[in-house]
């Protein structure tokens, strides 16, 4: 094991430790971890867009295709600074605007094909086709979806038929909810073995390779 090797696994180690510090308590130890975390994400973010779209996108292309009409999207990425600018900052709603304003019309072309109509088609066609040992699990799925929707209905008071159907609607969205929670657990305990055995096997085995 070379000293650089070593020096990386000794660093990991320290860092991981600093971070399972906050189980004791909020300490100077985990503070300097998590400041320098944030800060070494927020400058490798900064030169990541930096040259995928101030150079990449915007500078490449006019510079070399001459697509000089680039420059008013820049302008208004420009305008978002003037927040920094008391005086100025209401100049930054017209950049801020734009943003927002694509950025939901591509989400929502984003969410209805690649969720609500994905969601359709599983709910009803591939359930269907999967012959008569689906037809319990289709027709649970079938009645999960449509008192699911139902119980976000609110153009009428939930009462009789409408109020059953969205109390069972609660139900599947509950155990939905309970799923989603379990997955994420099941993923923090799967990082967490990560690291403990990255101090078990590397961290700790380094201590045979050195001393």
């Amino acid at each position: 094991m070379s000293f650089m090797e070593a020096f990386q696994i000794w660093l990991m180690a320290f860092f991981t430790l600093a971070i399972f510090s906050f189980l004791y308590r909020d300490n100077p130890v985990y503070r300097f971890a998590e400041h320098l975390f944030a800060g070494l994400s927020a400058g490798y973010y900064v030169a990541l867009y930096m040259d995928t779209i101030l150079y990449q996108q915007l500078w490449i292309p006019m510079s070399t295709s001459g697509e000089w009409w680039l420059i008013f999207p820049g302008f208004l990425g420009i305008l978002m600074f003037t927040r920094l600018m008391p005086k100025f900052s209401w100049l930054a709603r017209f950049g801020l605007a734009f943003v927002m304003g694509t950025t939901a019309g591509i989400a929502i072309m984003a969410e209805l094909h690649g969720k609500v109509l994905y969601a359709i088609r599983g709910t009803i066609a591939d359930q269907v086709s999967g012959g008569q040992v689906n037809y319990v699990l289709a027709a649970i799925v079938v009645i999960g979806v449509t008192t699911t929707l139902l119980y976000f209905y609110f153009s009428k008071e939930h009462r009789g038929v409408l109020g059953g159907a969205a109390r069972v609607g609660i139900w599947f969205i509950m155990i939905s909810f309970g799923a989603s929670f379990g997955y994420t657990v099941m993923g923090r305990v799967s990082l967490l073995i990560g690291r403990v055995y990255f101090l078990y096997s590397d961290w700790i085995g380094s201590l045979s390779k050195i001393f």
